[in-house]
Parts: structure tokens; C-alpha cells; sequence
């Protein structure tokens, strides 16, 4: 199994959320995240299938190529406030892909993977971007893991919105989010917090989330 192949796994797992009944039971509540309400989340859940297409029908970036993790010491969005621009053109952007319903959406993300089954494996490796980021680039496979961990988290977020039981992810998968959001969190905690909270329950430090 490739990254490719895990990403394509994580977006089917999050694409039959989507058209879960209590999604749309669900749909005009506020979400389990502050400032989202379902509709939102499931529209921001969606964006990371329906953003793949476009990046890689755009031209190769001339910005800079960094890799994952500094790309995270970039990003906009990490400790920004629920108000910040940022955040507000995230929440906007979900709550504007929902807009036509839940059905409408689950839709556009089936076609969008079914379109990438047959043309992501051909793809090569190079640089892509999302404008939404900021001046920089990252190798197409890196990107994709990017992906499948907002699918992972969000997937979580969107099942617990609505109250039944979070969609379990390939193997492979999980533990290429893990693997990702524990090198994250040993970013941003030090590798003796994150070594304590897993082995060391009373001298755990309250918290080592990655973000």
C-alpha cells in the first residue's frame, strides 16, 4: 500500500460518514468544534477530497518545496483565535461547499474519488500547493498526508457532532497520522513530554495535542 492508497482509503471512510443518516439529521447543529456547526464541518471534512483535483490541475508551484514539518511551523492556523482571519476563511469555506445540502455534497465527494482512483496513482512525484497556505510547495505525497490527517480528525469531529461512533481508518493509515501528529506534538511539547505521556502516567503532562 502506498500514501496514495491510504489517502484514497481515508476518503472513501470519509465519504460514508458523510451520508450517514444522523449527518443529516445533524446537519443545522452546532458541531462538537466552537464556531462550526455541522453543516460547516462536513463542508470542511469534504474539502480536503474536493481540494485535491484542483491542486493537481494547476501548474507545477515555482514557490519554494518545504517538507511536512516545516510546514507546520508555518501554517497560519496553528494557535491563531477562533476569530482570526484565517479560521474565519476555513469556517466559511466549509459552510460554502454544504451549501446545497447534505446529499449535494456527499455526491460531489464520491465523483471526486472515483475521478482520483484512476488518475492519482498515475500522477508523479513533484511539488503542489494550496493558495490557501501561504508562498510555499510540498512533494505531492506529503500533501496527501496533510489530508488524510485533517480526514482522520475531522472524521472523528463530525461523528462525535452527531452522536454515533467514529468510522475506524486502514492501519496503514492511522499510523501514518500518527506517526505525523506525534512528530508534531514532540515539536511542540519536547520528546520528554511526549515520552512521559505515553509511558509514564504519574508524571504525564497534562496535555501533548499537536496543535
Amino acid at each position: 500500500m502506498t500514501i496514495r492508497d491510504d489517502f484514497l482509503a481515508t476518503a472513501r471512510s470519509a465519504a460514508a460518514l458523510l451520508r450517514d443518516p444522523a449527518v443529516a439529521a445533524g446537519w443545522n447543529t452546532p458541531s462538537a468544534l466552537p464556531e462550526f456547526g455541522v453543516a460547516g464541518l462536513a463542508g470542511h471534512l469534504a474539502f480536503q477530497v474536493l481540494a485535491v483535483p484542483e491542486f493537481l490541475a494547476g501548474p507545477v508551484p515555482t514557490e519554494e518545496t518545504i517538507g511536512i514539518l516545516e510546514h507546520y511551523n508555518r501554517a497560519q492556523w496553528i494557535d491563531a483565535e477562533p476569530d482570526a482571519e484565517i479560521n474565519r476563511k476555513i469556517r466559511d469555506g466549509g459552510h460554502q461547499l454544504a451549501a446545497d445540502g447534505p446529499p449535494n455534497l456527499a455526491d460531489r465527494v464520491d465523483d471526486v474519488i472515483a475521478g482520483l482512483a484512476e488518475t492519482l496513482p498515475k500522477e508523479p512525484a513533484r511539488p503542489v500547493r494550496i493558495s490557501l497556505w501561504g508562498p510555499w510547495s510540498l512533494m505531492l505525497d506529503d500533501l496527501l498526508v496533510t489530508r488524510m490527517m485533517e480526514l482522520a480528525v475531522h472524521s472523528d469531529d463530525l461523528a462525535v457532532s452527531v452522536g454515533i461512533p467514529t468510522p475506524a481508518l486502514p492501519e496503514q493509515a492511522v499510523e501514518t497520522v500518527v506517526d505525523l501528529l506525534s512528530r508534531l506534538a514532540v515539536r511542540r511539547h519536547g520528546p520528554t513530554a511526549v515520552l512521559r505521556a505515553l509511558t509514564r502516567a504519574e508524571r504525564a503532562p497534562t496535555t501533548i495535542t499537536a496543535f
